[in-house]
């Protein structure tokens, strides 16, 4: 199971926190507004209040035990510049920090945050789907039930057709494009007699929870 902390509660944390606590991963959710982290805490492992620019607050919480760590703070640059070098002189394996503007993503990157993202309204939930599983490379809600995602293809697939795999019956989700990452091309009318090359990247369709199934 992955564990993730997520700095600054406002719509994007929030979102994000409580996607992430909704697909079993441990979230540590912090903010300086008590009753945001009193409003979070029903759908997060953990939550406190506490300045995160403050590097004892994070060695104090065990943000540095975490996978991933996610700063959804970008209206403060300042702040949200100082968290991502506190996290990374913390040694946290992977940081992802919420950008303002291209020169505020460029600071990011420049201090060592290892993705920056430039989040719509709905992009917590987004996000959240494509940390938790290290196969899926994107994401795209079709309600609260169905996407669309675009995943590594599993290793055992490979010189499989999808013919033989029966991929619908045995995991509930349709197939609807084959990429190669390499060339970039699409088959958006992949052959089911054609055997699966190794690598193939997958343009799936289904539940979130029958994808969540294929993608552990």
């Amino acid at each position: 199971m992955k564990s993730f902390a997520v700095i600054g509660l406002g719509r994007f944390g929030r979102s994000l926190a409580k996607k992430l606590g909704a697909l079993g991963a441990e979230v540590l959710a912090i903010d300086k507004n008590m009753a945001l982290v009193e409003d979070i805490s029903d759908f997060v492992t953990q939550s406190a209040a506490g300045d995160c620019t403050d590097e004892k607050v994070l060695r104090t919480l065990g943000v540095k035990n975490c996978d991933c760590a996610v700063v959804a703070i970008s209206e403060n640059i300042e702040s949200s510049i100082m968290i991502t070098s506190v996290l990374k002189s913390l040694g946290v394996k992977y940081v992802v920090a919420k950008a303002k503007s291209s020169l505020h993503a460029k600071v990011l990157g420049q201090i060592g945050a290892d993705r920056v993202v430039f989040p719509e309204a709905d992009f917590g939930e987004k996000l959240a789907q494509g940390l938790v599983s290290s196969n899926v490379l994107d994401f795209i809600p079709l309600s609260d039930k169905y996407a669309i995602m675009e995943i590594k293809m599993p290793e055992d697939w490979a010189d499989k057709t999808l013919a033989e795999l029966d991929i619908r019956k045995k995991y509930g989700i349709n197939i609807v494009a084959v990429k190669d990452p390499d060339s970039g091309y699409i088959d958006v009318f992949p052959n089911p007699a054609k055997p699966l090359e190794k690598d193939r990247l997958l343009v799936v369709i289904g539940s979130d929870g029958d994808i969540k199934k294929l993608t552990k």
